[in-house]
């Protein structure tokens, strides 16, 4: 069985280029044989890709985009169906090939296989129930056990690669303590205690400047009244005395001597 990729090698799109490098590069890291055929060249090869891409495979427009894949004249899928199986670690189900032996797939393969239809003995296929899913529990214990197998050796290799120090977070004690000068711990508590006494005082400044701030202003709002009033009285008393120099007319003047005549023969008659 060969493995059919089409392929358009002069294709102007960025995103195609990167999706045949992808398919092409995952193919060879497992060893897998395939034919890159070439659509942009080669018409013929145009067609045949048209032609045998299922109908429900293909895009709106009826034109399907490479890369697409073939196992002979069996269609496999293009580039997201291949990445799927990619992330289910299910890429030679995809091809319609089987796992080489003692790969992750075909591990997983057999127990779904041992699953589905129990366990294998002889070349036969035993027909046993499975009794209250133990079986299924123990294979799925199975695989969390190895999956946590490989986390705990990339921790360590992680921890083989990082220094000790660095690790347990003490890479920088001894700078920290060439910095703080071999100080007790006495003496950080009495720096601190200085610390907060300052700070206490600066508090008490603080109030103390805010409620002299405060008596000034009661002050000063206790003598506005008083200033009101002695300028009102400086005013009334400017007006009286401008009543005082204010100049007699000369009518006044008349009206006041015919009060002076008048008044001076009644005198006269009561002597």
């Amino acid at each position: 069985m060969v493995i059919k990729v089409f392929l358009a090698s002069s294709s102007g799109s960025t995103a195609i280029k990167k999706k045949q490098q992808d398919v092409l590069g995952f193919l060879e890291a497992l060893k897998v044989d395939y034919a890159p055929l070439d659509i942009a060249c080669n018409e013929d090869n145009r067609m045949w890709m048209r032609e045998n891409v299922p109908v429900e495979k293909k895009p709106t427009n009826g034109i399907p985009l490479p890369p697409q894949i073939f196992n002979e004249e069996s269609y496999c899928g293009d580039y997201e169906t291949f990445f799927d199986a990619k992330e289910d670690n299910a890429v030679f189900a995809f091809l319609g090939l089987p796992p080489p032996p003692g790969s992750k797939e075909a591990k997983e393969a057999e127990k779904a296989f041992i699953l589905e239809n129990g366990p294998v003995e002889n070349g036969t296929v035993e027909n046993e129930t499975v009794e209250n899913g133990t079986d299924d529990a123990e294979d799925e214990e199975n695989l969390e056990a190895e999956e946590v197998e490989e986390e705990n050796l990339d921790d360590d290799s992680l921890k083989r690669e990082v220094p000790m120090e660095e690790f347990n977070g003490d890479e920088h004690t001894d700078e920290v303590e060439a910095e703080v000068g071999g100080e007790t711990g006495e003496e950080a508590a009495e720096e601190a205690a200085e610390e907060d006494a300052a700070a206490e005082e600066k508090v008490a400044k603080e109030e103390e400047e805010e409620v002299v701030e405060n008596t000034e202003e009661a002050a000063e709002d206790t003598k506005a009244p008083v200033k009101q009033e002695e300028a009102q009285e400086e005013v009334e008393d400017e007006e009286a005395k401008g009543e005082d120099d204010h100049p007699v007319s000369e009518e006044e003047e008349e009206l006041r001597q015919l009060e002076e005549e008048e008044e001076a023969p009644e005198e006269e008659e009561d002597e």
